[in-house]
């Protein structure tokens, strides 16, 4: 069973998780091309990256098995979707929507479904992260139109679903390396052949054309994904799913930075909040 709490060195790689997770998006929204075949690329580069590595962890057990196939199902949609939030929204607005209300569902779920109990605390930092993060959201500058709004939500409902199944199923595997690497080869499959199907010939030429990227923000990606996942076999995935959402505020940086999305004085409001949330959870 993972610890009640998280430990400090538990926050930090979470919190390099953190970035890691908002570098990669940033990568993909900043891409001049189509947000479905630049998605593709990155479940391209991901899942030849996860092939690399599988020869060096074991291979899954039993029990791992039916989680990885749910998971591989839920991630169809999640990228799906993801692609339709920035098709119509900037980083800035659509990233930390997605990302501050998943942790609220991934809470009220882990109790029901993985009976886990957030302490008084650890409840208080989880709302101080996401309400710091929805601030971030609505004050972003840039599209805030409702179909952008609407595609995010939806986003963080799947975020939510599939946090809960492979934190479970991470630990079921009892090997948090072996099944990210082999869920991430397995979930680009369904829909890297569906945009195969509906996209065709020209959407394998984009992504060989720009594989060095693929491969980069793919990369970033496993990493990211894996180190959460190890996190949440010790500790609750309720604190995991919210401290890695921390996520925003790197990508807000990036997004007013690099993208010149802009930040302003509510959003720095909304980042102090984000960052109390992580000191209650830690202390």
């Amino acid at each position: 069973m993972p610890a009640a709490e998280i430990t400090l060195p538990v926050t930090l790689a979470v919190l390099g998780a953190g970035f890691l997770h908002a570098l990669w998006n940033a990568m993909l929204k900043s891409a001049a091309g189509e947000p479905l075949l630049d998605t593709a690329l990155i479940v391209a580069g991901s899942s030849v990256v996860a092939l690399a590595l599988l020869p060096f962890v074991a291979f899954p057990v039993r029990a791992a098995w039916p989680f990885m196939a749910l998971s591989a199902a839920i991630h169809f949609a999640y990228y799906v979707t993801l692609a339709g939030a920035y098709r119509r929204g900037d980083l800035s607005f659509a990233y930390p929507l997605m990302r501050g209300v998943a942790p609220l569902i991934v809470t009220l779920l882990g109790v029901v479904f993985l009976g886990e109990r957030p302490t008084a605390t650890m409840l208080a930092g989880i709302a101080l992260i996401s309400l710091g993060i929805l601030v971030i959201a609505w004050y972003a500058g840039g599209r805030h139109t409702p179909a952008a709004a609407g595609w995010a939500l939806g986003n963080a409902l799947i975020i939510a679903v599939y946090t809960l199944v492979d934190g479970a199923g991470a630990r079921a595997s009892g090997n948090a390396a072996s099944y990210v690497c082999w869920l991430i080869f397995l979930e680009g499959m369904p829909y890297l052949a569906w945009i195969g199907a509906t996209r065709g010939r020209p959407a394998f030429a984009y992504i060989a054309s720009r594989w060095r990227r693929g491969i980069a923000g793919g990369a970033a990606s496993l990493a990211a994904y894996g180190i959460a996942l190890w996190a949440m076999t010790r500790a609750p995935v309720a604190v995991v799913a919210a401290l890695r959402e921390v996520s925003v505020l790197f990508a807000a940086g990036i997004g007013a930075l690099v993208l010149k999305e802009g930040f302003g004085w509510r959003r720095m409001a909304g980042a102090a909040a984000v960052v109390a949330g992580v000191a209650a959870l830690r202390f």
